[in-house]
C-alpha cells in the first residue's frame, strides 16, 4: 500500500482520534462509523480513526478495534491509529490498522506528562515497535510524530537542534517517517519553514507530515509555510476539533474544510470533494450534539464561480 499522495497533497483527517479525545462527550460507535463513512465518501485518502490506549484513560477510544475493523473496508483508504507504546501498537496491528503514529515529544516535560517516558525512552519504544512490526505485520507503516516541535506550554522554548535530532533518531530506530507537530499552537510561519527545511535536509523522503494547531490563528499560514518547505502531507480535523490534555490552552487543529479550500483555491489538488466534505459535518454534529463546530468555509460557503473539482482515484 502506498502512503504517498495520489494528488498534489495528502490531507490526513485526524478528527475521529485527535478531535474526539479532546471533547468531554463520548461519541457512540455507530455515530463514529457513520462519520468516518461520510469523510471517506468525500475523497479523503487517510483517516486517523482512533487511539489504542487504556479505556480507563481515554474512554472515548474504547472502541478503537471495532472502528478500525469497519474503516478498513473502505477501498483505497489508509486507516491510521495513534499508539503510545508497544502494547497499543500490537493491538493496532492485530486490529488491521494500515499505519500507526507515535507521539514522541521533544519536550521532556510534556513527554513525561503525556506518555510517562522521556524522549529517549520513546525512541527505544519506536525501536521495539519496529521490531514487532517486522515480525507480525510487515506492511504496517510507522510514523513518529515529533510533538511540541515548535514550543511547549510546560517547558517553554524547545531547542530546534533537539527537535531535528529526535526525528532523525526515530527514523534510525525504525520509523518509516517522522513529521513535526505544533501540539501547543505556538508555531509561526518562519519557524515552520525553517524547521521543515532542516527536517527534509536530514531525512529526505522520510520527512513526514505537518500537524498544525490553530490556537493563535496561524494554522493555515503555518501549513502554507510547510508546503513551501516541501511538505506534502498535512493533518487536519473536521470542524477544528482537537487539542492535547497535557498542553493546557492548546485548542483546535487546523480545520480540514478550510485547509482543503485553501489548497484547491490555489490550484493544488487534494482529491477531496468540498461539498461532500462539508456535508460530513452533519454526521459529526449528529454524534456530538451541542458541540461547537469551527471553520470559516462552511458558514460562508464556496465563492461564486468556484467549481469544486471532481476526481477519479
Amino acid at each position: 500500500m502506498s502512503y504517498k499522495p495520489r494528488f498534489d497533497v495528502l490531507i490526513s483527517e485526524v478528527g475521529p482520534r485527535d478531535g474526539l479525545q479532546s471533547v468531554a462527550s463520548t461519541m457512540a460507535t455507530g455515530h463514529k462509523l457513520a462519520w468516518i463513512d461520510a469523510l471517506a465518501a468525500s475523497g479523503l485518502q487517510e483517516i486517523e480513526v482512533g487511539s489504542f490506549v487504556s479505556p480507563r484513560l481515554l474512554p472515548q477510544m474504547a472502541d478503537a478495534d471495532r472502528v478500525v475493523a469497519h474503516a478498513i473496508q473502505h477501498p483505497g483508504l489508509t486507516v491510521m491509529a495513534l499508539v503510545p507504546n508497544l502494547k497499543g501498537a500490537e493491538a493496532a496491528m492485530r486490529a488491521g490498522t494500515h499505519k500507526i503514529t507515535l507521539p514522541v515529544s521533544a519536550s521532556p516535560a510534556h513527554s513525561m506528562a503525556n506518555v510517562r517516558k522521556t524522549p529517549q525512552q520513546m525512541v527505544d519504544e519506536v525501536r521495539a515497535i519496529a521490531r514487532l512490526r517486522d515480525e507480525i505485520a510487515p506492511r504496517v507503516h510507522i510514523e513518529a510524530g515529533i510533538s511540541t516541535a515548535f514550543g511547549c506550554t510546560l517547558q517553554g522554548l524547545v531547542p530546534e537542534d533537539e527537535v531535528i535530532a529526535l526525528a532523525v533518531a526515530c527514523v534510525a530506530a525504525g520509523a518509516d517517517e517522522s513529521g513535526l507537530s505544533d501540539t501547543t499552537g505556538m508555531a509561526n510561519p518562519a519557524q515552520v519553514k525553517r524547521l521543515f527545511t532542516r527536517l527534509r535536509a536530514e531525512l529526505g523522503e522520510r520527512a513526514g507530515a505537518a500537524h498544525m494547531h490553530n490556537t493563535r490563528g496561524l494554522g493555515l499560514a503555518n501549513c502554507l509555510a510547510a508546503y513551501e518547505a516541501g511538505v506534502r502531507t498535512f493533518d487536519a480535523s473536521q470542524a477544528g476539533l482537537g487539542g492535547c490534555p497535557y498542553a493546557p490552552g492548546a485548542s483546535g487543529n487546523v480545520v480540514t474544510e478550510d485547509l482543503v479550500f485553501m489548497f484547491e483555491a490555489m490550484g493544488i489538488r487534494t482529491g477531496v470533494d468540498l461539498e461532500r466534505l462539508i456535508a460530513a459535518r452533519q454526521a459529526l454534529a449528529a454524534g456530538l450534539p451541542g458541540e461547537e463546530l469551527y471553520g470559516m468555509l462552511p458558514p460562508a460557503g464556496l465563492p461564486k464561480g468556484f467549481e469544486p473539482r471532481k476526481y477519479a482515484a
